[in-house]
């Protein structure tokens, strides 16, 4: 362990910057600390205690800088009283300092030649991509030239690149980083008229129950977890955890009078229908709740007339196997043998012990009558499995016990990232050859569409790609054919040269391949980009975006960006410029695209328009206003009041004002998000056949000893470890790639904890073309075989055994997107039908014994025990 140093007290009178945590969606509030090395004076007493990873040194204005970064002590939303998570509490330690592991930081632009990356100056860098792309566009057409980008890094990054793609371009070739297509995350939720990020913080503590499906926000939200679950203003309530890891949050929850739903992956449609059976059953629904807020059978097709149902929601949600009203969906629970207690434990893995009580707990009256306030929260342990019936059926049962929008009674997701996309206008979908039942519009499959060879030219923000997607031992080969094994590489670092190579690439139907980043991503940048770009992250230009509450902050600037590296809007307007449409794309800072941006978050949940609008009228840019706003930010849609402006608690909320006449006037304040304002169950029959075959040809063969493989993150580590590799006290722990076991699928395997294993699937199902769908049974598994659109690949993964008797039998749990070793190479990338999503939490494999990892012996390693301490 490196030797402990003393952490220096700024002086009084140091800069002190509002900013919030760059990592998890809780978006906890930080407070930054500034002064001069070697500055005298009186030191700030009043200053928290810090300790040594929460101190650096960075650059500012070209002059070497002590910074602390602290919760913020005065926090009263996000993070009261300056709580925070072990991610946090390392902030500091991210920024560059060339005297530890950050130097590896991105400082110059890089072109690969003959093989090697070499420095070269942006406008070489942009000059190159601006010729290639140019060429690109006019032999091979815009689905040629793609874009796979991050999601959440700030509103004016995914904005500029959002136009860009599907403006500029217009191109359908476009998916952000967590999915293959531009498709939405849990769209069950959407189709019933529930914004994912509805609730507040506040209300995951006022409820009685909580019922969390796929998720331990101890693990993944921490601070959520710590100041609002366990705490919050029912401190005593009840939690419900359906997963098949017991981590460290379900086993609190257990001592404390919760359950825990030990289900079989992919099986969470099943134990919702069954949930809600017993509540039926019982006359427990909130009857009144449905009679207002739950729409009738004419109200499901309203405001839709005789058109086609073109988009996805539209045909699902008017769809006969899907759409229902209340009778109708209480008939499809009562009338069907799978939702029996018996026949649903039987396939969930749940007994119906725990059925029942989860179903008292939720919904019983009290005997004075009133109802247990009960909310939902859903993460990827759901959606990522059974992508539409898992979201819609949680939906379902969360509306029949009243939930949805009312204080402690809310539906929602957790959150992963922080939302920070605000997508420019331009919807160039309709150009996909995919499409939905019916010739429908459906998004693009950007990682079938390269692996078949389409893509030309990929422009990769800030994602690790390969890793991130299922199958990803079957798209990296397809990368690697395309870029490294292309005859076609760049022999001098000279535009000219780079430019006739690369055009030749790609006219031979290779793929150039430009990744912008902050560190070497491996294997995309290190092995395959043909130019890599440095970017500015957290702390190195003034960015903003919204939390899991929609609380929207400025994440100040107060450091140097190491060498030339600048944030990916500048990128995106170097080009464009290049391109010859620079006009559109006319900003001075990043507070100009802020305020461009506005107008197109109206309507949505993170709408902000009116903020911009009262800073025009204080004649202040948009950042300067929000900056005066603080670590507490303010919740969006962002309304007028009077000569002021508000935020928004909750969505969906009646309460909730509408704003001042003759101001815009966003629904989803108010009401639900669908035509008649009410929200709509779905039914979710488990035979459908888009679910059933796909799920019969993903099941472990007993055969090969097969256990599923699924995934998930534990609280040391933030997404695939980038910053946690070069962060003096994360680094030192080392981060392997684990895979937590139940004892007894290890003892049959001979393997111990600490012990390095491989994890092999030997039929690994990649779907391949573009089926273009007539009818529905067509985008079926079996279909999809007999047609020769699916492929039958291999993949395989390492890590190192932790035996936890917390991991339900047959299951095992490897790190999501593990540095260097890909827990989704056993995955399959056959998406949903209905959503265009994969299905990551159903991987499969055998698991061999190797040899004893080093870290089996080292002490001040990674902890290697099981996860369900309480």
């Amino acid at each position: 362990m490196p030797e402990i140093q003393p952490v220096p007290l700024p002086p009084l009178g140091a800069e002190e910057i509002s900013t919030a945590c760059d990592y998890c969606v809780v978006g906890c509030s930080y407070r930054v600390w500034r002064w001069k090395v070697g500055a005298g004076g009186t030191a700030n007493t009043a200053v928290p205690w810090a300790n040594p990873s929460q101190h650096n040194i960075v650059q500012w204005q070209g002059q070497p800088h002590h910074v602390l970064v602290l919760p913020d002590p005065h926090a009263r939303a996000v993070n009261p009283k300056g709580n925070h998570s072990m991610r946090g509490g390392t902030l500091a330690q991210k920024c560059y300092n060339p005297t530890n592991k950050t130097r590896e930081r991105l400082t110059t632009p890089l072109l690969r030649v003959k093989g090697e990356l070499q420095p070269v100056s942006w406008d070489t860098a942009l000059d190159i991509m601006a010729a290639v792309s140019t060429h690109v566009l006019k032999r091979h057409g815009e689905h040629a030239w793609g874009v796979k980008a991050y999601s959440y890094q700030y509103f004016e990054n995914t904005y500029a690149i959002t136009k860009l793609a599907l403006d500029a371009i217009g191109t359908p070739a476009f998916a952000p980083h967590d999915k293959c297509a531009n498709s939405n995350d849990a769209a069950g939720l959407d189709d019933a008229g529930l914004e994912a990020f509805a609730p507040a913080y506040e209300d995951w503590g006022a409820c009685d129950v909580l019922f969390l499906s796929g998720t331990d926000p101890f693990e993944t939200k921490s601070t959520l977890f710590t100041s609002w679950i366990m705490r919050g203003e029912v401190p005593g309530k009840t939690l419900i955890f359906a997963t098949p890891h017991r981590s460290m949050g379900v086993a609190w929850a257990e001592k404390r009078g919760g359950l825990w739903l030990p289900v079989i992956p992919g099986t969470d449609t099943l134990l919702h229908n069954a949930i809600a059976r017993v509540i039926v059953e019982r006359g427990w629904q909130d009857q009144a709740f449905i009679e207002r807020w739950v729409a009738k059978r004419w109200e499901v097709d309203q405001g839709y007339g005789r058109g086609t149902r073109n988009t996805p929601s539209q045909w699902r949600t008017t769809w006969g196997t899907w759409q229902s009203d209340w009778d109708d969906f209480r008939q499809f629970l009562l009338s069907r043998d799978e939702h029996r207690l018996e026949h649903a434990a039987r396939i969930t893995g749940v007994p119906a012990a725990l059925i029942e009580r989860a179903a008292v707990l939720l919904a019983r009256p009290r005997a004075d009558g009133t109802r247990p306030k009960a909310s939902f929260m859903l993460e990827k342990g759901n959606y990522w499995s059974n992508n539409y019936m898992n979201s819609a059926s949680f939906a379902a049962l969360g509306l029949i016990c009243g939930a949805g929008n009312r204080k402690g009674q809310v539906i929602g997701r957790g959150g992963g990232h922080q939302r920070g996309m605000i997508s420019s206008p331009g919807n160039p979908d309709w150009l996909s050859p995919e499409k939905h039942p019916g010739r429908r519009k459906k998004p693009l499959n950007l990682d079938r569409w390269l692996m078949d060879g389409q893509l030309r030219f990929a422009w990769v923000f800030g994602t690790t790609w390969i890793g991130a997607m299922a199958a990803s031992d079957e798209l990296e080969r397809h990368i690697d054919r395309l870029t490294r094994g292309s005859p076609q590489q760049p022999q001098q670092a000279t535009v000219a040269a780079a430019v006739t190579a690369l055009i030749a690439r790609a006219d031979a139907g290779g793929m150039v391949l430009v990744d912008s980043d902050i560190y070497p991503v491996e294997p995309l940048g290190t092995r395959y980009a043909d130019i890599i770009l440095p970017a500015a992250t957290w702390g190195e230009a003034d960015f903003t975006r919204c939390n899991g509450e929609r609380r929207l902050r400025l994440y100040n600037r107060f450091c140097d960006a190491p060498g030339q590296a600048q944030p990916d809007w500048w990128a995106v307007q170097g080009f464009v410029r290049r391109m010859g449409f620079g006009d559109k794309f006319a900003w001075k800072n990043s507070s100009d695209v802020f305020e461009e941006a506005a107008r197109h978050s109206r309507g949505t949940p993170y709408d902000y328009f009116e903020l911009v609008e009262q800073a025009r009228r204080e004649r202040v840019t948009g950042h300067e206003y929000l900056r005066r706003l603080g670590g507490d930010g303010i919740q969006t849609p962002v309304w007028r009041q009077g000569n002021s402006i508000a935020g928004t608690v909750r969505l969906h909320d009646p309460l909730t004002r509408q704003g001042e006449p003759g101001a815009f006037r966003n629904k989803l304040l108010s009401a639900f998000n669908t035509h008649s304002g009410k929200a709509m169950l779905l039914k979710t029959p488990w035979n459908f056949p888009g679910w059933s075959e796909f799920y019969a040809a993903v099941q472990p063969r007993s055969e090969k000893q097969e256990l599923w493989i699924t995934n998930g993150r534990i609280n040391e580590v933030w997404q695939s470890g980038f910053d946690d590799i070069r962060k003096p006290y994360t680094a030192t722990r080392g981060l392997p790639q684990m895979l937590f076991m139940n004892p007894e699928d290890a003892r049959m395997r001979g393997i111990e904890t600490g012990d390095r294993v491989r994890v092999s699937n030997d039929m690994v199902y990649v779907q391949t073309g573009m089926p273009f769908g007539v009818t529905e049974s067509e985008m079926n598994f079996n279909s999809l075989l007999a047609a020769g659109h699916i492929r039958i690949t291999q993949g395989s993964f390492e890590a190192v055994a932790v035996l936890d008797p917390g991991m339900r039998p047959g299951v095992a749990k490897a790190g999501f997107n593990g540095r260097g070793s890909h827990a989704n190479a056993v995955c399959h990338a056959v998406p949903d039908p209905m959503t265009n999503n994969y299905r990551y939490k159903l991987g499969r494999g055998r698991i061999e014994r190797l040899a004893a990892a080093a870290e089996k012996f080292d002490l001040k390693g990674s902890s290697l025990k099981p996860r369900g301490l309480a």
